[in-house]
């Protein structure tokens, strides 16, 4: 994380200006790693009976209680994800639960909140204050610690549509570091929506409005309920959080979202966040505008339900059914950093609808290569899954049981995790198809002159012909497999593919480097072939309006152009700049707009996100 810039001075008043005005994490170069934490490891068998040990079950059997895990055993197991490759970890939620069953189900998953200002106790030390207002560390603190040791980040998942549901009478009791402070069964507040369950999923106001689930639901209206969810989310960025994780947010109004992330980011500006909108996809109307309009991203359900139909349930189609999601990325304003996945906690695993590891090593090879941040269900990479009752809930959410770094799948998520560090065109760029049938799939991810092809095959060996990569010519190396492989004229002629076979090369170009690099994107933009976008502006690096030494962006799709300006001569100085389409042979067209202004940061990477103003 970049560190905190000296205040600046605007008139009489001191502010960070800089730092709220110019920083922005980038997490497309992220490898995602999402483990329920009661689940995964079991680092320290003190706390395992908690405040109510009837929730605890030692044996293991009983799928909906607490069977161990804690942040100790994240603790534990850092080595071992990052030498996996993985780059940060999402945990279930770690606020405090409620305790007692609901369902014969305790809150093992983390998403009945009792008191979201303090931290379960069943996941820290026995006898560690789980307040947040105590500053003492905490186990908590010490994963912290050893990520950021590390160079990992966490991400936390956080729930702000719902407390909890009716446990013996105390739906809804909510507490501000262990003072009562709501209460759906006497709300006089009215820190809660009263209008029953969703009857109608078709109806936006009841799913915005209504209980999912019988799960007491905050009323966003009440300035008290927002000041206090904002204020207990600030607490964990404080003690060190990197980003967000936000559950169902389709269940909320989006100028609720607005605002959330707008105060979110005014108190830490460098905070990634992302959405769940379940079954959300580029032809859902309502997912789009809030991935387009909220203020954060979103996990990618379109292509989640796409690999798991094609190479899951061997849909008709095939790898088109793929490629079709991707076609559409242009409706997205922000495509490469939708959070891209093959199963997850709500769902059964992939290796459940297709129990054959070649294939979900194929699976796992596309969102590591295809555009978007790839996350991993935990266990993955040890093929583990549980067929019971179809795999769903709560049987997707097995112990752990392996830890073999030999794993095949383990190696290809190291290499591919390198490929995303190492590569910008994977991290950054577009994706290009190359060849496609039902049962094969080659494109090429391409960032200025960086380069990265990838080979799929869902079916039997197979012979290419011949498949255009972009590439220079020469030999090339698959990273997964070590086989040389001949580009000649930008192509491969005579590709042998094997049986469910991966082949991924990579070339990598220049990096763009400079004291400061904005990381420029404008989306809404409608070009045609042989047109492209350059920015200009007040000072040297922009051509000091110059459109003949205007900075060059990058095609990503139809809706979004794409660069990393360097800065060095201007660096922490204050420019203006604008847009111009160019066109060959033809009057280049200015946005129409005033230039906008920016103060750049004196160092580190930055991003713009404009809209094209014609």
């Amino acid at each position: 994380m970049d560190p905190q810039p000296d205040i600046v001075e605007v008139g009489n008043a001191s502010q960070e200006l800089e730092f709220l005005y110019t920083r922005d994490i980038e997490f497309r170069q992220e490898t995602l790693y999402f483990l329920v934490v009661d689940r995964f490891f079991d680092g320290d068998p003190d706390n395992n009976e908690g405040p109510n040990p009837e929730l605890y079950d030692p044996e293991g059997q009983d799928w909906g209680k607490y069977w161990g895990g804690d942040l100790q055993g994240v603790i534990d197991k850092l080595d071992y994800l990052q030498q996996m490759g993985i780059t940060a970890i999402w945990l279930t939620p770690l606020f405090e639960q409620v305790e007692r069953l609901f369902i014969e189900s305790a809150a093992m998953h983390g998403y009945w909140t009792k008191d979201f200002k303090r931290l379960n106790p069943r996941y820290i030390g026995k006898g560690e204050d789980p307040s947040l207002n105590n500053p003492q560390p905490t186990t908590f603190d010490r994963l912290i610690q050893e990520l950021h040791k590390r160079k990992m980040k966490l991400v936390l998942d956080i729930v702000c549509n719902h407390s909890s549901p009716d446990t013996g009478g105390m739906k809804g009791q909510l507490f501000d570091d262990g003072k009562l402070i709501a209460d759906f069964n006497n709300d006089v507040n009215h820190w809660y929506h009263h209008y029953g369950e969703v009857t109608n999923w078709e109806d936006e106001w009841q799913v915005q409005n209504c209980e999912l689930a019988g799960l007491a639901t905050f009323n966003e209206n009440n300035p008290d309920y927002r000041n206090y969810i904002k204020s207990a989310i600030k607490q964990w960025l404080d003690r060190g959080v990197d980003a967000l994780r936000v559950d169902t947010v389709k269940h909320m109004p989006i100028w609720f979202w607005q605002e959330f992330n707008a105060d979110i980011q005014t108190h830490k500006p460098d905070v990634f966040i992302f959405g769940e909108w379940i079954y959300s996809g580029p032809e859902v109307e309502a997912s789009l505008q809030f991935a387009n309009c909220s203020g954060m991203t979103i996990l990618d359900f379109g292509l989640c339900v796409a690999i798991r139909a094609a190479l899951g349930q061997g849909a008709e189609g095939g790898f088109h059914v793929i490629d079709d999601i991707i076609a559409k990325d242009y409706r997205y304003n922000g495509a490469t950093e939708l959070i891209t996945f093959i199963d997850n906690h709500d769902m059964c695993r992939f290796q459940t609808l297709n129990p054959d590891p070649e294939m979900l090593r194929v699976a796992v090879a596309i969102i590591m290569t295809s555009r978007g941040i790839p996350c991993l269900y935990y266990g993955t990479e040890q093929y583990l899954h549980n067929d019971t009752d179809g795999g769903n809930d709560p049987y997707n959410r097995p112990m752990m049981e392996h830890w073999d770094p030999e794993s095949p799948l383990y190696r290809q998520i190291r290499l591919l995790s390198g490929l995303r560090r190492l590569n910008p065109a994977v991290s950054l760029g577009s994706q290009w198809r190359k060849y496609l049938t039902d049962d094969v799939w080659c494109y090429t991810r391409r960032y200025r002159d960086s380069r990265c092809f990838v080979a799929l095959n869902r079916g039997e060996a197979t012979h290419l012909e011949s498949v255009d990569t972009e590439f220079p010519d020469g030999e090339h190396t698959c990273i997964l497999t070590h086989q040389k492989i001949l580009v000649k004229e930008g192509a491969i002629h005579g590709l042998e593919l094997p049986t469910r076979g991966v082949i991924v090369l990579s070339h990598v170009g220049e990096r763009v480097k400079g004291q400061v690099i904005v990381r420029a994107q404008l989306n809404g933009v409608n070009t045609q072939p042989g047109e492209w976008i350059v920015v200009i502006g007040d000072c040297p690096e922009l051509g000091n309006w110059d459109i003949a030494k205007g900075y060059p962006l990058e095609y990503i799709n139809a809706n979004t152009w794409f660069g990393e300006i360097p800065f060095h001569q201007t660096a922490g100085q204050a420019i203006a700049y604008k847009y111009v389409l160019l066109r060959e042979g033809q009057s280049p067209i200015r946005e129409n707009v005033v230039a906008r202004r920016w103060l750049l940061a004196a160092e580190g990477i930055v991003k713009w996100r404009d809209q094209w103003a014609g």
